[in-house]
């Protein structure tokens, strides 16, 4: 081949170019490939051509060369093609590759605008690239140096200039090139390279005697070849060649190309199976992803570059993917051969999308790989719980889904959802009323639960569920969760009865269970009633009574012997011992689940809310107490014992005490509780009681004492007022607070000091009202407490004694008081009748006064 351009042969030409490209003019050879349809290639160099005797001699196809290069283009190229096509060849163009000189897709771009283009009309031979021996080695022609053998260019380099001329001609064409090579040369200059199979092989190979062997071709790429250039020197003019096949394959490589792969491999199934018959047609290519087939009298062979070749044999099967489009619909290539023996007598067959399954009951039909698929093979494919397909895969559904029947029911796939199988049956009955996948419950999202007594499968938008009584029924969305959650926690509510119904107030619904209802509304969310509850939700006129929709679940015992349910509007409870009773919403409920709800410290209502106390309160009562509110204090808990008795005695809340202003706090000293009201604190211990210390001066000086830890501890008394001057007191464990406008609120908390001044006459006597605490610490422990007459001086050894203001008190003061020489008084101070002298003794002496005299110390 290689016919040189007259621009670059001006020197003498190159000692390869004799030795593998030598040409002649005369058809000296006489021998032919006994196989195949001869052909030759010619050149400027065979300017008259007599196309008739090459057609006589049994050429039916002819090569023209168009161009070298981008120099040059061949000056005969149009009177030889044209000659070729009068006689009825299938004819062509070649180009002569000079990769040095410029690149791939500059020469392919050259040759097609010059000759090298293709058409698909049967008697155009696809354009092909003459790649071989350089016939310019080691020269320099008009300053350009061509290079040794390799176009001293790399293996890698010589690979991507073939990829870029083959796919710039693709683009252009719409058909890869032949390359035209020498396969000492390829492996030699590109390295016996893999990648290039897609291309069909034209081999130039000389033998030295007649014979069918063409020799070795370039191993890695190919496997045979498409032509042989088996001679240049006759007996066709130009080169002689042969096609590898017959004439209806050379047609067809001329149409879109017969891959010699798959000429090879459709053979050779055909003679690996005999029962296909004999053949029908031709291989016809051109198909999907370079595919092609052949017809048999039994069927046809399919063959793709990735596939291989594989029956398609006549039948149920192949009917089916006839249906789906055949290679070019969603099974694409058959993968594998017809395979029966299978449960029922069943048969399959795979393919690249999937796989076709067929019995004698169910037919055949496509399983394409996917969700679905992998659903059914973990169920043990056709063996298993599904068993055989009875329909194709149909997708296209709402949200991007498919579904497909199976002989155990029809399996369901979203993109969210995953596959699942609804069974044929009353769940699928209630599903379909719905609206399938199109309905409010939407895709199936897991497998059904089924015993001998009920059935339930969730769906993405709520739950369907059957027993044989009830029927099977949906149950939608939040109710759905509901119902589930109700079930799990044991309430009785059991299955539905009947279809969810709309249309109640604020847009609500509700649904009938065996035990009970469940209630929407947007606003409460779903619930569940059942019960006591549901009985008297209903006598106080459901969702429209004075309950109105359940607001939350019931919370209930282990046997519902005591529960409670909050509803838009109270909260009901019950227990074994009470009657259903509302707890209003708002402050009563809320103080109501502060203190422990029916498990807490008031336990279950007894009675209902009575309202239009004083400054508009209410009350409800408990089984363990009351329940007060006003707007001031709150609701708070009266509970039975003994600070609600004393609470009671004061007038409840129209008493001295008011309203309840606190919970009960207990765990005080010596285990005492106490309760805040509106005007005081009731305190209890076992050992003084229950009384009440009302807000004020009295009540301000017990807990400047540190409360019932203090010095006073427990108030023994309630207060009682009406003393001289307007004065109050109130008697505490370990001691008295007395108050009077004028001295305030003052504790006594010495006994001694405390009995003196009550032998004194209290209030009343001669000291009258405390005007200070009882102050201790003095000199040897002792205590004093100033009154509005004078002073009780107290210690261990001198007992509790009356300082009056005067004289005497005057002169002890000066002497130290207590701590002076004088120390405690042992006595009172004591006067005659005319008050003319007095005298009081003490530790360390006595002081005696006169009107005369004055007061005068004797020191002992």
């Amino acid at each position: 081949m290689g016919q040189r351009s007259a621009r670059v042969t001006a020197s003498a030409p190159s000692e390869s170019l004799r030795r593998l490209n030598t040409e002649s003019l005369s058809s000296e050879g006489t021998w032919m490939p006994t196989f195949g349809i001869q052909g030759l290639d010619v050149s400027g160099h065979q300017p008259s051509v007599d196309w008739q005797q090459q057609w006589n001699m049994g050429a039916r196809f002819a090569y023209v060369k168009a161009t070298e290069g981008n120099y040059y283009t061949n000056p005969s190229y149009g009177s030889q093609y044209q000659g070729a096509r009068n006689v009825g060849m299938i004819r062509g163009a070649y180009h002569f590759a000079i990769p040095n000189w410029s690149s791939g897709a500059d020469q392919a771009r050259y040759f097609v605008q010059n000759g090298g283009g293709w058409s698909g009309d049967g008697y155009t031979m696809p354009p092909v690239l003459d790649f071989e021996f350089n016939p310019y080695e080691g020269r320099t022609i008009n300053g350009f140096y061509f290079g040794n053998t390799c176009y001293n260019m790399s293996p890698a380099q010589l690979q991507t200039w073939v990829r870029d001329f083959g796919n710039t001609v693709q683009s252009l064409t719409g058909r890869l090139p032949v390359i035209y090579t020498n396969t000492s040369w390829w492996n030699q200059c590109l390295g016996n390279p893999a990648g290039f199979g897609d291309y069909p092989l034209w081999i130039a190979a000389y033998p030295d005697a007649p014979t069918n062997n063409a020799g070795p071709v370039p191993t890695a790429s190919w496997g045979t070849y498409s032509i042989w250039q088996y001679s240049s020197t006759g007996p066709f003019a130009g080169d002689s060649n042969v096609w590898n096949g017959d004439y209806a394959g050379l047609k067809a490589f001329a149409t879109s190309g017969v891959p010699p792969a798959a000429v090879k491999a459709i053979d050779a199934f055909r003679a690996s199976m005999p029962s296909l018959g004999a053949p029908t047609s031709t291989i016809i290519c051109g198909l999907r992803d370079g595919g092609c087939f052949r017809g048999y009298e039994a069927g046809i062979v399919m063959w793709s570059p990735t596939a291989g070749a594989q029956p398609s044999l006549a039948g149920p099967i192949r009917d089916a993917w006839a249906r789906k489009g055949y290679e070019n619909g969603q099974m694409g290539y058959p993968v594998s051969g017809v395979i029966c023996g299978l449960k029922n007598g069943g048969c399959f067959q795979n393919y690249q999308g999937g796989s076709i399954m067929w019995s004698p009951s169910t037919g055949a039909a496509l399983v394409p790989f996917g969700a679905i698929r992998e659903h059914w093979a973990a169920q043990g494919y056709e063996n298993g719980g599904l068993g055989y397909p009875l329909s194709d895969q149909v997708c296209g559904l709402k949200s991007g889904g498919c579904f497909q029947l199976f002989q155990a029911g029809s399996v369901l796939w979203s993109p969210a959802t995953g596959a699942r199988l609804v069974k044929p049956g009353p769940v699928m009955e209630a599903w379909g009323r719905a609206g399938y996948e199109n309905g409010l419950l939407g895709y199936p999202n897991a497998e059904a639960n089924c015993t001998s007594s009920f059935c339930t499968q969730n769906f993405s938008g709520g739950v369907v569920a059957w027993t044989p009584t009830s029927g099977a029924w949906p149950v939608f969305m939040g109710m759905g969760e509901t119902w589930k959650a109700s079930r799990t926690k044991g309430e009785p509510i059991g299955f539905p009865v009947a279809g969810e119904v709309c249309g109640l107030r604020g847009g609500g619904c509700y649904q009938l269970f065996q035990g009970g209802a469940l209630l929407f509304s947007p606003a409460t969310g779903a619930h569940t009633l059942t019960g006591r509850i549901l009985d008297y939700w209903q006598k106080s006129g459901f969702e429209n009574g004075r309950l109105g929709y359940p607001a939350g679940p019931a919370s209930c015992g282990a046997v519902q012997t005591e529960c409670r349910q909050a509803f838009e509007k109270g909260v009901v409870g019950y227990s074994a011992a009470t009657a259903p009773e509302t707890v209003a919403a708002g402050p009563m409920a809320a103080g109501w689940e502060r203190l422990g709800w029916g498990a807490g410290s008031l336990g279950y209502p007894t009675s209902g809310q009575y309202c239009g106390l004083k400054d508009g309160g209410c009350f409800q009562m408990f089984a363990k107490g009351a329940l007060m509110y006003s707007p001031a204090t709150g609701a708070q808990p009266s509970l039975l014992g003994p600070i609600r008795d004393l609470w009671q005695k004061t007038g409840f809340e129209n008493g001295s005490l008011g309203y309840p202003a606190s919970d009960v706090i207990c765990g005080l000293v010596d285990g005492g509780c106490f309760q805040n009201y509106s005007s005081g604190t009731v305190m209890w211990s076992a050992g003084s009681g229950a009384n009440a210390v009302m807000f004020g001066p009295v009540r301000d000086a017990w807990v400047s004492t540190g409360f019932e830890g203090g010095k006073l501890g427990y108030p023994v008394s309630g207060q009682i007022c009406g003393l001289r001057n307007n004065g109050c007191f109130q008697n505490f464990a370990k001691g008295t607070v007395m108050y009077s406008p004028a001295t305030g609120a003052q504790a006594l908390t010495s006994t001694p000091i405390r009995e003196r001044w009550g032998a004194s006459g209290y209030e009343s006597g001669s000291l009258g009202y405390p005007t200070s605490g009882t102050i201790c610490g003095l000199r040897n422990d002792g205590c004093f407490q100033n009154f509005e007459k004078g002073t009780v001086m107290w210690s261990s050894a001198s007992g509790a004694h009356l300082i009056v203001p005067g004289p005497i008190q005057q002169s002890w003061a000066g002497q130290g008081f207590e701590a002076g020489a004088l120390g405690y008084p042992t006595s009172s101070q004591t006067c005659t009748a005319d008050r003319s002298s007095c005298s009081q003794t003490f530790q360390g002496g006595s002081i005696t006064w006169t009107t005369a005299g004055g007061a005068r110390t004797t020191l002992r």
